[in-house]
């Protein structure tokens, strides 16, 4: 993340190779959260596009939340953030760590 940077670019890379800008983010009313636009959010964020507070506040996410779309995405890619998918992802990650 680019916290303390005062240059903020036009535009990142998305998670599918695509650039992305502000006017390409999901919109603000974002209601239904599908992986694409998690991952969206995640890699504005990851590139500079949005700080943490700023993609929480416009799109009403606690910190918490967003921590976990990051860690996902981290761990496992884009299919990390499938909801159905988070508990054979976490068990995964967990015995992953245990060798």
């Amino acid at each position: 993340m680019i916290e303390n940077q005062k240059f903020r670019p036009a535009q990142v890379i998305g998670p599918l190779g695509e650039p992305l800008t502000l006017d390409s983010l999901p919109p603000p009313q974002t209601t239904r959260w599908v992986v694409r636009r998690k991952a969206e959010v995640v890699s504005a964020v990851n590139g500079g596009l949005l700080s943490v507070d700023e993609a929480c506040e416009r799109y009403g996410l606690s910190l918490e939340e967003f921590a976990g779309w990051q860690r996902a995405v981290d761990r496992s890619g884009m299919p990390g953030l499938r909801v159905t998918r988070i508990q054979h992802y976490k068990t995964l990650y967990e015995r992953q760590q245990k060798y």
